[in-house]
Order: C-alpha cells, then structure tokens, then sequence
C-alpha cells in the first residue's frame, strides 16, 4: 500500500511537470529559442512537480479512510513518563499556566504519579530565569499533588533545544521509559498522553510518534487564517502523509513522544564542520532525529488521529517570517547530510523535500525576472523562413498561457476546495461552524492565500539569498504574545518588497507589454505589502473575523479541557499577582464572539 501510494505521486507529479513544460515551450518558443526560455522551462517543471506533489498528499488523505488506531484502556504498564518543555525566554506565567493545565488533565485522567513535568531553560536574560523559578513554584503549590515538578537550567545552550533535550538524557534519560517532547506554546490532555504511551506500549518497535497539532489563541486575521487552515486542511495532508510515509514518518519537533532508550542510542547530532549558516550545530534537528531513528531500524510513525494536541503560532507576517528564516537556514543545512551512510531512501527524499520547500520560492522570483528579460534576449523575428512563401507573423499563445496557468492555480488550490466539499457531505464541517461557513472561509482563504504567497515568496527568497551569502540567523526568541504591527513598522520590514513589485512592473510594461496584465496578481500584494502586513495583524481583524463567522475551528467552538484550564490558569495568575493592561481579546473573548 505504501509503495503504491508512493508511486502513485511520483507518476502525478511527474505527469504535470511534462505537461507544465509542454506548455511552456508552446507559450516561451513561440517568438523564437533562446536560452533563457530553456531556463524558464526547467523552473517551471520543478515548481510544478513540487506543487503537484502537495496537491498529491492532500488528495491521498481525501481518499484514505481515517482509521483510529485502538489501544487497550487497561492502566499504563510504562514506568515514569518525563514531560520535557524547553523554554527560552519566554513568558513564564504563560509557560507554567500551559505545565500547570497539563498537570491536571493527567492528574483527572488518572495517571498523574506516572508523568513527571520538567521545565528545560535555556533562557539568557536572569530576570526571566527568576520568574520561571518562581513560577514553577506556584506550579508546586496549586498543581495536582500527584504529578511531580522539576526545573533545570544550562549555564550555556549549546546546541539550542536539541542540545538541551540531548543534556538532558545524558543526565536524566535513565530514569524514564517513554519522552513527550512539547515546545513552550504547547498544550496536551492527558488523555493524549496517555493513549499515546499505550500505542507505544503496544508496539516496541515505535521509536516515535508524532501528532499533528493544532494551532489555537490566535487573534488576529493572519493568525485566525493559518489556525483555521492547521486545524481544518491540515488533518487530511497529514492522513495523505502518513499513508506515503509508512515507518519513516515526520518528527515536527514536539508534541511527540519517544521511547527514550531509542532515542538516546540513535539521535546524537553530529556539529557540522565549518561556520555557520551551514556549519554548526544543525537548527532543523528534528528531520535529521526521525531519519536516524528509521536508520536504527525503529518505527518513526505520525497518527493524525489523535486529538487534544495543540501549539500557538505566530500572529503576524513579521514574526512568522523570522521562524521562517530559521527553518530556512536549518532545511539548506540538511544538503550536507543527504549523502550520510545508511540513511533510508525515503528519509534522504524527507530532506530534499525541506530543501526544495524554501528553493521553490526564488525558483519562482527567478522565473518572474528571466520572463522579462526574455523578450530582449529573444533572436530578431523571421517572417520569411521558407524562401518565395508567404511571410509567416509569430502569434501569442494565449490558450496555452492561460491553460497553465489555471493548472498550476488549480493544483494550489484544489485539494482545499475538495477537502471542503468532503468535509461538508462527511458531516466533519459541523465541528467547524457548519458546512456554509466552512466552504465560505475556505474560499476567503485561498483568497488570502493567493494575496499572502507573492509576500512570502520574497521572505523566503531573501531568506534563502543571506543563506547562500553566508549569514547566520540564529536562533531568536519567539513573540507569542505581540502587539500590533503599526504602518511604522510594516514599513521598515518590507519596504523592499513594495520596491520589488513596482520593479516587477515597469520592467514587464518597458520590455514586455503583454505581461503586464499577467503580472499584476504578483505585482499588487508586493506594492501593499506594508498595508497587507499591518491591517492583518489586527487583533480588531480578527474579532471581525470572528464575529463574521469565518475561520471558525473545533477547538474553538468547543475548547478541549486542558484549553480552558490553561486559560483558567493565566487569568487567575495575571489578575491576583501580575495585571497587565488590556491588549486585546483573550481567547475566551474571541470564542464568545463567535457563537
């Protein structure tokens, strides 16, 4: 099945790469050959097969039936479950409202002497370190009584979280059987934890299991979108994912569990030679664990069936950009490890996918530049290339054009407009407000989406570009709980993209007229850039949103009892140690709008 499954992609993807290149030569040949239009054709085909090959994934969870995996209900036999939450300088009311909540899902589910919490700091800043230390104590104090607390500190956070979770097992890892590996925005039931324990009771050869979580606490339109996308689309990618991936599965860095021997023996991170951005320590170690995991011969498995899993986001363009240049940095490292020995064959296709995900986007700037200057490159036209016969006029090939170009759209945003109308005939759109707000907020999202890529197309190009010229991003704090983006701001962060799209069309209407009309999807969202990214930060945005009924998530609409505690938690903290001024809806405000 999964070889199947596998084929079946690689076919289609392929398919619509000779078809997108078949096209192009029609479309780019028809004034003559220039190298240029070579270069084009070759772009094209590789963004194409790249985009059929998503599309594949999405289409394969359509039609792959969601299978629960059952476990018994029997008590644990594991010994003691570490719950590790690398922090670094993070809100700690929030970070232990977050420890505190998950506490007592365990502890109401039953099983609370068997998970121990143990909050992992590598945070630099010693008044943050302070009120972590402080913080965890009113943990201790309010928290269930049957689940135990620990706090650790590095003096020095070499290797950023995997070192710290690799130190951690050095002087911990004997103690436990089994390792939830969470981030600082993440959230579980307990019930979570425990069904995922049991799957790896049942079978010792998992090393790992993955969940997919879903993004909750957004505010604003940017953020509502992408939680509405993660929590709606995101499950049947998965399901498409799991089916192709079989027994080398994803590891997305947390909210997962692993079975610590396992993970100890087999995932120690080599320090690459050379200075970083591709030397170093590696920044997307979590690709890397899974593929050595599956090296080792153990089971690396994702179970999107699985519920109660949660993360945050970002909320805004600005900071979704500065993880994403993390990412960024981290996938281009992994084309120094695709050749290690004795990697599986698919973990080795896992990496070049993360490389291809971020090259896909100056592949496309790249196509939209050569466009434009191919006509200066194109040879002086020859109306008479048969000799004593009627001159021959080079007419455009508009059909073609426009055939490719619904294509390529059409494989965008196809499998979410098929998810959709599954979702709505299955019944699984009821959970998410019902089937009219579904499709409703599914069409607004591929709206936005398609206002959205042109933006993160040029982030990502210049991501990709200061990778390529040597610069090292780092590893900075996330903002999870930021302010507005002010025009002030907006501007400062992409003022060159607004540049870059005035750029984009001048040069299509000096040299080439007729894609100046063809360009101007490309060319708008790039010259409002700064308007697009300060008004879809809004927390005012997104109450609209809300209010309007669009974006609307399960979690949402009937928020899981770990979210509620979590909230409980913070409200209660903030108001009777910390107030802090009113910066906008909490979520349980947001959700009251909605309803």
């Amino acid at each position: 099945m999964v070889y199947s499954r596998r084929a079946a992609s690689f076919v289609f993807s392929i398919a619509i790469a000779a078809v997108a290149s078949w096209l192009a030569a029609d479309v780019f040949l028809s004034d003559g050959f220039d190298p240029v239009d070579i270069v084009r054709i070759l772009l094209l085909a590789t963004t194409s097969a790249w985009i059929a090959w998503g599309a594949s994934l999405g289409l394969q969870g359509v039609l792959t039936r969601k299978r629960p995996v059952t476990t018994s209900a029997e008590p644990l036999r594991a010994g003691k479950i570490a719950v590790a939450v690398p922090v670094y300088n993070e809100d700690p009311v929030a970070v232990m409202a977050r420890v505190m909540a998950m506490a007592q899902s365990v502890h109401a589910a039953g099983e609370g002497l068997r998970f121990e919490f143990v909050v992992l700091s590598d945070t630099r800043n010693e008044e943050i370190a302070t009120q972590e230390r402080y913080w965890l104590q009113q943990v201790r104090r309010d928290g269930p009584r049957d689940v135990q607390f620990f706090y650790r500190r590095r003096d020095e956070n070499i290797g950023k979280k995997a070192g710290n979770i690799a130190e951690f097992l050095r002087a911990s890892g004997g103690r436990y059987e089994f390792l939830i590996i969470l981030d600082a925005d993440s959230l579980m039931e307990g019930e979570t934890m425990i069904e995922m324990t049991r799957r790896m009771e049942a079978d010792p050869a998992i090393g790992l299991l993955q969940t997919l979580p879903k993004i909750v606490n957004a505010r604003s339109w940017f953020g509502r979108a992408i939680q509405f996308s993660a929590s709606f689309h995101s499950p049947y990618f998965a399901r498409g994912l799991a089916v192709m991936q079989g027994r080398t599965g994803p590891f997305w860095g947390h909210n997962a569990i692993v079975r610590t021997r396992a993970f100890a023996e087999s995932c120690g991170l080599p320090v690459l030679a050379g200075k970083p951005p591709f030397g170093g320590h590696i920044l997307s170690h979590d690709y890397v664990e899974a593929a050595m995991l599956a090296r080792k011969g153990w089971t690396v498995r994702v179970d999107p069936d699985l519920e109660g899993s949660y993360e945050e986001g970002p909320d805004n363009i600005i900071d979704f950009a500065k993880r994403d240049r993390r990412w960024c940095q981290g996938n281009l490292q992994h084309g120094r490890l695709i050749g290690v020995p004795e990697l599986k064959a698919w973990s080795r296709f896992t990496l070049a996918q993360g490389i291809m995900a971020y090259l896909a986007s100056p592949f496309w700037l790249v196509f939209l530049i050569a466009s434009i200057l191919a006509p200066l490159l194109a040879p002086p036209p020859n109306y008479f290339p048969v000799p004593r016969m009627p001159a021959i006029f080079p007419t455009p090939e508009t059909a073609q054009a426009v055939t490719l170009l619904v294509g390529i759209f059409g494989l965008l945003i196809g499998p979410k407009l098929v998810i959709a109308l599954h979702a709505s005939l299955s019944g699984t759109a009821r959970a998410f407000g019902g089937a009219a707000k579904v499709l409703l907020s599914t069409v607004i999202e591929i709206i936005w989406s398609s206002v959205l890529a042109p933006i993160t197309l040029m982030f990502q190009s210049r991501s990709v570009m200061q990778v390529l010229l040597g610069a090292d991003g780092g590893w900075p704090s996330a903002n999870r709980d930021a302010d507005d983006i002010g025009m002030r701001e907006s501007w400062a962060a992409s003022w060159w993209i607004m540049l870059t799209g005035i750029a984009l069309l001048y040069g299509s209407a000096q040299f080439e007229a007729n894609l100046f009309y063809w360009f101007l999807p490309v060319a708008m969202p790039l010259i409002g850039a700064p308007a697009i990214i300060s008004w879809s930060s809004t927390r005012r945005s997104g109450v609209r949103a809300a209010q309007s009924g669009l974006f609307l998530t399960a979690a949402e609409l009937a928020p899981s009892g770990v979210i509620r505690a979590y909230e409980t938690n913070l409200l209660h903290w903030r108001n009777a140690n910390t107030p802090q001024p009113h910066e906008g809806p909490t979520p349980a405000e947001a959700r009251e709008a909605t309803v």
